[in-house]
Order: C-alpha cells, then structure tokens, then sequence
C-alpha cells in the first residue's frame, strides 16, 4: 500500500482544533497500519505561528520546502479573514499539484480566494456561508452539510466536521474497519454522514418567544410517534391551524412541518446507531409508519436507506472476551 503524503497549511491565528483534529486521525490510522500516512505541517516562513486560542504551533518546515503533498489540509482560523497574499500565491501555484485538496472550517476561504473552488460546491462554517457565497459568486455555497466532496477537492464545516471528513478520506483509503477503529480512539463513537446537516433539529431552528409555541417544539422533540399534524400541533398551542403555521413559521424559521421531519429523521438516525431495533420497529417510534416511509425520507435527506445507513454508521461490536 503507497505511503500518502499528508501536509497541513499552519499561519497565525489558526484554528488550532482544525489543524489538530485531521492531524490525530491521520495519525490514529498511521499507527493502525504503519506505512500509509506520512504527515507533515509547514507555514511560510517555517516560523512557529499562534493558533486563535493562543497555542503555539511549531511547523516542520516551510511551505516553499515541502514537497507536492498526496493531501494538502487548509485549516480556518481568524487568520483566514485577511490571509497574506503570499499563502494565497502558494495555494493557488501549488494547490493544484496535490491529490486531495482539503479544507476545514473557513479554510474554504482560503481555497476560494486562490480560485481552487470556482465551478465547484463547497461549505464552510454555517456562520460564514453567506460571506462566502458574497465574496466568491463563482462558488456554489452549500451551508448545510458537514462536508462535501467534489472532485478532488474536499470542503468541511466548522471545527468537529474535520475529524468527520478525515475520517471519510480514511475510510477511503484503508477501509472501514480501519476507520472505525481510529474514530473509537477519538472517542468519535459514530461517524457522520457527509450530507448530515450541521445543526440538530432543535439548533437548526430558532427557539420561539412565546410559550404555547416552545412547548410545542418540546412535545415534538419527546414524541415524534405522535400525531404532529398542524392541526393537532395548533390544538396544543390552543390556536388556529392557520395562524399556528404562520406563527411558528416567524418565530422559529421553519413550516412545522419541516420541523417535524428533521426531528423524525434525527430521532430515527439515532435509533439506528445506538438500538438493535428493527427498521419496522424504527420506523413507527420515529412517527414514520412504515419501513417505506422512513425509507424515503432517508434517501431524500441522506441518499442511503435506513438499513445502508445503519450498516455504514453504527459503531461495530466489540469483540467478546472468552
């Protein structure tokens, strides 16, 4: 099996966790089967440079010194806002050259700036989505998943979502069990789908002001084998179907029906991950029915069905002890 060269982009005011995070999974799998990665970090001048929590990180060399990398890693950072138009030269000359080209977090800005994302779909941090789509029209900004894969190229979400997507390249590259087992070091005990979204159902949308409204954002959230039609959500709220709808929909962002699917759909992902339970089983406590009603809500949000799902994603068993 080739050796894959790894080579991780540092310059001040870094996100130390972005850097960190990709770093002990590469190395996780380094250790699982010796010989595949060979991971590096480098920053202009070679000089040690500040993360925005204030670490220092000392590189192993500099940017122009180190050789053409099988996957270059572009951590974000406050350091991203205002790079120096030298790291973009070196991205945009040298980016190219590298297998995988990858980012996390605001390093999409980074790649966007060097013109290595035109033409193509990326994310970034949720909090930053918009700037980027405003700042580089020619890329199409997706604020929703944790990571997405276009090409070679790479891009993940905030922070947590680099250990996501460098378990996916790992995965990749040495197969699932070796994946797993390097996400079981981590302590990562489930690995997250690409197309997940970044937020939970209950972050994804706002929580409204008026009571009648929160409670029923609860009760969907504890019950969603219920009836969670509106009319039966506006009865709770003690209000009409017609103004229900209108009111959630201001105060939250979001039709309660979307609501009510996201948290079906997350109630069911857990369900998957963590219980031996049937997908019929999974299926009516999760409000979807049937198996082919919580089928099609999976390929629609996830691309994969509840058993592909499951099979990809739920940590396997430990081995038993004689």
């Amino acid at each position: 099996m080739p050796q894959r060269t790894v080579l991780v982009v540092l310059y001040d005011a870094v996100q130390s966790l972005d850097v960190t995070g990709p770093v002990e999974v590469f190395a996780g799998a380094e250790r699982h089967t010796p010989g595949t990665y060979r991971i590096s970090t480098a920053s202009l001048d070679g000089a040690p440079v500040r993360t925005t929590s204030g670490l220092t990180l000392v590189p192993d060399g500099t940017l122009d010194g180190a050789p053409a990398p099988h996957t270059l890693v572009v951590p974000g950072g406050h350091g991203s806002r205002r790079p120096d138009p030298r790291l973009t030269d070196w991205l945009r000359r040298h980016g190219p050259r590298a297998h995988r080209l990858v980012s996390v977090c605001t390093g999409a800005a980074l790649l966007a700036a060097a013109g290595l994302l035109d033409g193509r779909r990326a994310t970034t941090h949720w909090a930053y989505s918009d700037r980027l789509a405003r700042d580089h029209p020619a890329v199409e900004v997706d604020p929703d998943p944790i990571y997405v894969r276009d090409g070679h190229v790479a891009t993940s979400a905030g922070v947590t979502a680099g250990i996501d997507l460098a378990l996916a390249l790992v995965e990749e590259d040495l197969g699932r069990e070796a994946a797993l087992t390097v996400a079981r070091h981590l302590v990562v005990f489930l690995r997250r789908p690409g197309n997940q979204a970044q937020f939970s159902a209950q972050l994804a949308a706002q929580t409204a002001r008026r009571e009648p409204l929160r409670e029923v954002q609860r009760y969907v959230t504890e019950h969603p084998s219920a009836d969670l039609s509106v009319e039966a959500l506006a009865a709770r709220a003690a209000l009409s179907p017609r103004h229900f709808a209108r009111a959630f929909h201001a105060e939250t962002g979001t039709t309660p029906g979307r609501y009510v699917d996201r948290v079906r759909l997350e109630h069911a992902r857990r369900l998957l991950e963590d219980t031996g339970g049937s997908v019929e089983e999974i299926s009516r406590a999760s409000g979807y029915g049937t198996p082919e009603a919580m089928r099609r809500a999976f390929v629609r949000a996830l691309g994969v069905s509840p058993a592909e799902y499951r099979r990809r994603f739920r940590p396997a068993p430990a081995p038993s002890r004689a």
